[in-house]
């Protein structure tokens, strides 16, 4: 059974290789048929005929899937297969009727009448829906075993990264438990928080708690580094982040990131900017930070940067991504998220 966190086996119809697929599919079959011998007539009109009914099956087909799909988005994998076929069955007898209600009107008709040819190309129909969805499910298996390998691989790239930034907030809290017990007790309580996330297990939260744990990891830091990192925010509140889920932990390496190599290096600091826009495409955070000299040769690399780029195109089903850039003067990360 497919989870609201987990990829539905529905999503990959409305990927567009798999779209391009189909239609070359629908092409492939025309062919066929027009060169089958027993055509009657010209086989370059035959091939068009076969081409135009075809391809409206397969539209009808996805169309019917597509307004079923919230229905069909709780079903488990056999029962998705079954209304699959299902539409493709009606889509085939729409089609078939249409044509024995117009192409009369034209002189036209199947030479074995139109009983026969309806039967003929309901068992085609079935024959090409069974084909499909054993192809299906191979590419759903498939891809699912590549998920769980790339899960696997994030959970040890995860485990790496954690230490470090434990590693370095512990000595913040060390070097401040005598000086400023009130801010290591505030460092403590966010600390908790941000490991909570990090072992909770979940595969997605909500884009505004991905946010404030983001802001916790910042009040950390700023503690360790004070008027040396200055954070600038630009977030719309309210609606524009309603809806929207992101794996945990996926903005804070972005800001970690932008730390390590804009902040901790420079002796007089800098400034790390949070940026999040929404469009009917999707959500994009962008996350900024002063370029050290070696931005162009080394954007793009790094445990963390990495990981978050492999989760995102994971949990997106490749419609997300993190893409880095050198822009007057500054590193920039940017998240890309699709609206749901």
């Amino acid at each position: 059974m497919s989870t609201p966190d987990s990829p539905r086996p529905l999503d990959l119809l409305w990927q567009p290789g798999t779209l391009l697929w189909i239609v070359l599919a629908g092409e492939a079959l025309a062919t066929v048929l027009a060169l089958a011998p027993g055509v009657d007539g010209g086989r370059l009109a035959y091939f068009g005929m076969a081409s135009f009914a075809i391809q409206w099956v397969f539209i009808m087909s996805l169309c019917l899937l597509y307004l079923a799909r919230r229905w069909l988005g709780r079903a488990s994998p056999p029962v998705i297969a079954q209304a699959g076929l299902a539409a493709l069955l009606a889509s085939t007898w729409v089609v078939v009727g249409l044509g024995r209600a117009l192409l009369p009107g034209l002189g036209l008709a199947p030479a074995s009448g139109w009983s026969v040819f309806t039967l003929q190309v309901t068992l085609m129909a079935l024959t090409v829906g069974l084909l499909a969805l054993a192809a299906f499910q191979a590419q759903w298996r498939a891809r699912q075993l590549a998920l769980r390998a790339k899960q696997a691989e994030l959970d040890a790239l995860q485990a790496r990264i954690r230490p470090h930034f434990l590693f370095n907030a512990l000595n913040t809290g060390i070097a401040l438990v005598h000086a400023r017990p009130g801010e290591t007790e505030q460092l403590l309580l966010d600390l908790s928080d941000l490991f909570r996330a990090a072992i909770s297990g979940r595969e997605q939260v909500p884009l505004a708690e991905e946010l404030s744990l983001t802001r916790r990891y910042l009040e950390i830091e700023r503690l360790r580094f004070g008027d040396r990192l200055q954070v600038e925010w630009d977030v719309p509140d309210g609606s524009a982040l309603d809806g929207v889920g992101i794996p945990p932990l996926s903005i804070q390496p972005l800001v970690e990131n932008a730390i390590k190599h804009g902040i901790e290096p420079a002796r007089g600091g800098g400034s790390v900017s949070i940026t999040l826009r929404r469009s009917d495409d999707g959500v994009v955070v962008t996350v900024s930070n002063p370029a050290p000299p070696d931005a162009a040769a080394s954007a793009g690399h790094g445990i963390g940067l990495s990981a978050v780029r492999s989760r995102i195109q994971v949990f997106t089903l490749g419609q997300g991504g993190v893409s880095t850039a050198v822009e007057d003067g500054r590193y920039v990360a940017r998240l890309s998220l699709p609206t749901p």
